[in-house]
């Protein structure tokens, strides 16, 4: 929705067609005050406003496209695994990228494999799983309907808020570790994994795994990622399995990290 009928048309002699109206968002009987700034924000958030002129089913979308411009990883013809899929932003990213909607039709055609606990409504050259990734059994039948290995694994699972930012970070974390050790069952060598962090300080485990297995670990923080969130995504690169030496780790703000 666009802010420019907050107000009037925005035209005549006051200015207001000049610059950008925000939407104002009463609050109504029976909603919280949060829920309504939360409401106002999305209405007002140009990446909200962009992702429904652009066709994209969220502004998460951007994310990828942001770290995917940056640090180049999915490539035409590649097998993508996409963890908490929902509500497809990513899918629509990826599957252009690999072409796994074909349309290129004179390239490898990839494929994506995607897979969350809400049902994801279906996109053109995307395999959809409706299941719980942590339950038991569930990296099994992710990798039996895989079939074999994957070129990327993306994840931008997500723990409902508690309203605890400790607590919060902590499930985060817990999500980003499950489909990391998963990654490294099912990624080709040379493969990559990205997946979305809370920052909270109890990265460390998550980062010395990643960094035994990947050749580079960069931390990002794209553009579209709200200034005001703790909210980072891990990109390592480079799969070589278990065991080898350390990686290259490098921050959002400066060079690699010794």
């Amino acid at each position: 929705m666009s802010g420019g009928k907050s107000g009037g048309d925005g035209a005549g002699t006051s200015g207001r067609g000049a610059r950008e109206l925000k939407t104002r968002v009463k609050t109504a009987k029976g909603r919280r005050l949060s829920s309504t700034r939360w409401l106002e924000r999305q209405l007002n958030d140009p990446y909200v406003q962009r992702a429904k002129r652009e066709g994209y089913r969220g502004r998460a979308a951007f994310k990828l496209l942001e770290i995917e411009e940056k640090h180049p990883f999915l490539r035409t013809g590649a097998c993508i695994v996409d963890l908490g899929c929902a509500p497809g932003g990513w899918l629509q990213v990826a599957a252009k990228k690999v072409n796994a909607d074909g349309h290129k039709p004179n390239r490898p055609r990839g494929r994506i494999l995607g897979i969350d606990l809400q049902e994801v409504a279906p996109l053109p050259g995307c395999e959809l799983l409706q299941m719980d990734f942590l339950e038991e059994g569930a990296d099994e039948a992710v990798k039996a309907a895989l079939g074999g290995e994957a070129d990327a694994v993306l994840s931008d699972m997500a723990a409902s808020s508690s309203g605890h930012r400790a607590t919060d970070h902590l499930r985060i974390m817990a999500l980003c570790e499950a489909a990391a050790w998963f990654a490294t069952e099912v990624l080709k060598t040379g493969g990559a994994f990205l997946a979305k962090t809370l920052q909270g300080g109890s990265e460390a485990d998550l980062l010395a795994m990643l960094k035994t297995n990947f050749a580079t670990v960069r931390h990002i923080k794209p553009p579209s990622s709200r200034k005001d969130s703790a909210e980072m995504y891990v990109l390592a690169t480079g799969f070589r399995g278990r065991g080898d030496a350390p990686a290259e780790v490098e921050d959002p703000e400066a060079g690699p990290l010794g």
